[in-house]
């Protein structure tokens, strides 16, 4: 680090874009806790479309940095979703390290010093005391396992969108509502409370909804009473409110699985043991080592996250333990100050 800057005049940023939201937050070069922070739209630097990245970095980065404070930023670090540092020229980085230029410039911001990380390097070392070596786990609306050595991923399993993968994260959970809801509309799958809290979120009207049985989540709707024709007219509700919407948002209906499952509803419970064991497997495929530090992010997994306590008991026997963080943009902030 450069002795002569004065803690006091110098700042740093750093931002953890993500899959559902950016986050900038402002620090003093030296050390200090965060003097400003901003948000802004999904981040991944491989989905979303290049001047949408920009606007939506720029809107984190103008909530975060005052303008009379913009002249002494000296650098700037990214965790970005779909971005890796595995070569110069990796698709993600490059499409990352071009919005955000643009970006700083626009407001003003002149650092030579731009640095982009993986979402999964910036949340790692986010955790107590900035770790440089260890196994990280994201779960939010994808989800991915990393090792991380000497601060950069150099393993990872899983994260491959939710096209392909992602499995147990915030997509794949809601995507399972919706399945399941339909397959209960069509007769393949059991009753649930989902059909009809899907069906509400999704605008269905009320009057093909499962009619509920008299003790909520308690054999909690009448499949008998569902005649065939408001089964199929929930489905011909149904399936056009989904298509019309990004695939990914489908992520939003995660947490009404987490509520049934709270009230006992089987199938709801199901899918959350399913998605806590494709964490799992992971962390099970990065060979971890018991007593291996794995730093966890992401909404599934926080003080209140849905998958929680399933992971925690299932990653028991292997020696491991949770080591939670809210996001990665305290761990970028750490990174640009390594930078300096």
């Amino acid at each position: 680090m450069n002795s002569d800057l004065n803690q006091t005049s110098a700042y740093v940023v750093g931002l953890d874009a993500g899959g559902t939201r950016t986050r900038a937050v402002l620090a003093p070069v030296r050390d200090g806790g965060p003097e400003g922070e901003g948000v802004g739209g999904p981040g991944n630097a491989l989905t979303v479309p290049g001047a949408q990245l920009t606007e939506h970095l720029l809107e984190a980065l103008a909530g975060a940095v005052p303008e009379g404070l913009r002249g002494r930023v000296v650098a700037v670090a990214g965790g970005f979703a779909g971005a890796s540092r595995t070569a110069p020229d990796e698709p993600g980085r490059v499409r990352a390290h071009a919005a955000l230029t643009v970006a700083l410039r626009r407001l003003g911001i002149g650092t030579d010093s731009v640095e982009i990380h993986s979402d999964i390097e910036a949340a790692f070392a986010s955790a107590p005391g900035h770790p440089a070596d260890g196994l990280a786990l994201v779960a939010g609306t994808g989800a991915v396992a990393a090792r991380v050595t000497s601060r950069a991923c150099t393993t990872t399993a899983g994260g491959d969108g939710w096209l392909l993968g992602d499995d147990g994260g915030g997509f794949w959970i809601g995507r399972e509502a919706v399945r399941l809801a339909l397959r209960m509309a069509d007769g393949r799958g059991g009753p649930t409370a989902l059909a009809a809290s899907v069906g509400r979120a999704l605008g269905v009207p009320e009057d093909v909804l499962p009619g509920e049985a008299p003790g909520p989540y308690d054999e909690p709707y009448d499949a008998g009473s569902w005649t065939r024709a408001r089964r199929e007219a929930y489905r011909m509700h149904l399936l056009p409110a989904v298509m019309a919407r990004s695939p990914v948002a489908l992520a939003e209906f995660a947490p009404l699985v987490a509520e049934a499952a709270r009230h006992e509803d089987a199938v709801a419970a199901r899918i959350l043991d399913t998605a806590a064991d494709h964490l799992t497997g992971y962390v099970r495929a990065l060979e971890p080592r018991p007593g291996e530090r794995v730093v966890a992010t992401g909404g599934l997994l926080g003080p209140d996250g849905p998958l929680t306590e399933p992971l925690t008991v299932r990653l028991r026997p292997l020696g491991l333990t949770l080591d939670w963080v809210a996001d990665g943009s305290w761990g970028a902030v750490a990174l640009a100050r390594l930078a300096v």
